[in-house]
């Protein structure tokens, strides 16, 4: 391949990277309406997806499923009731009604796509920017140095019938950058001590949302679960560890104290 054609593949992507992180990082840091904004589309946009994945010659079916999740995640935020909650399962239990591939694999991961879009507001509303940013930065990190760690280390396989690029070098890696990451905080933010070791088992979980999805993708015959963004996929392509990372972090904060700092 030529250097030309390269940077036609590469140019894209790149763009494309530094547009998600500055609408990412901005809504983010925004708070408020713009957080609640970012997790309406992504909400939509994840189940558009999966609806289009599990049942691909209805088109016109995965926009609705997508529409009925952007406004179920609006009404969720709007009231912030715990009844309301409840309508995190509503695009699941409406896409399961019709016939479809996978149909309790549809309702399990819309619905936890649904509950991580809802988390993503919920945690930088109620803990805060440094926490919500951590959050980030540790799925960033290990997926970073995860992939680069594989690279140069290879060795035995993690998972080789769902993820075979993925191997046990690049997935400790990915662990060990998550760590630097929560001691980065502990020095810099004030965070407790053991964040580091948090940071840890988040990296992991990213790591166990990210095979979920390929497992979906495999399963399926689906190499991306869409072309949205250009040299990436779909949005659930990118955000697929970020759903294992929140849920987990939701889970947690169910039995243990979540970390607070920043402020």
């Amino acid at each position: 391949m030529s250097g030309g054609a390269t940077w036609d593949d590469l140019a894209p992507r790149v763009l494309a990277g530094i547009a998600m992180a500055v609408v990412g990082i901005g809504a983010l840091v925004a708070g408020g309406v713009w957080i609640a904004a970012l997790a309406v589309l992504l909400a939509g946009l994840m189940i558009w997806e999966l609806a289009a994945m599990t049942a691909p010659a209805r088109p016109g079916e995965a926009r609705i499923l997508g529409l009925l999740a952007a406004l179920a995640m609006v009404a969720i935020l709007w009231r912030h009731a715990p009844l309301m909650l409840a309508l995190v399962a509503l695009p699941g239990v409406a896409g399961a009604l019709r016939s479809r591939r996978d149909r309790i694999v549809f309702v399990i991961y819309a619905t936890a796509a649904m509950i991580a879009a809802y988390g993503v507001v919920a945690l930088r509303e109620g803990l805060g920017l440094a926490v919500i940013l951590w959050l980030v930065a540790v799925v960033v990190a290990s997926d970073v140095l995860g992939y680069f760690g594989g690279r140069m280390l290879g060795g035995p396989k993690f998972w080789p019938r769902i993820s075979p690029k993925k191997t046990w070098s690049g997935t400790i890696a990915g662990w060990a950058g998550a760590a630097l990451v929560g001691l980065a905080f502990t020095a810099a933010a004030g965070a407790p001590g053991w964040l580091f070791a948090l940071s840890a088992l988040v990296a992991f979980a990213g790591q166990m949302g990210d095979i979920a999805e390929s497992a979906i993708k495999r399963r399926l015959g689906v190499k991306d679960s869409s072309r949205l963004i250009p040299g990436h996929g779909g949005v659930l392509d990118r955000f697929d560890a970020i759903i294992g990372a929140v849920l987990f972090l939701i889970l947690w904060g169910l039995v243990l104290p979540l970390p607070q700092f920043g402020g």
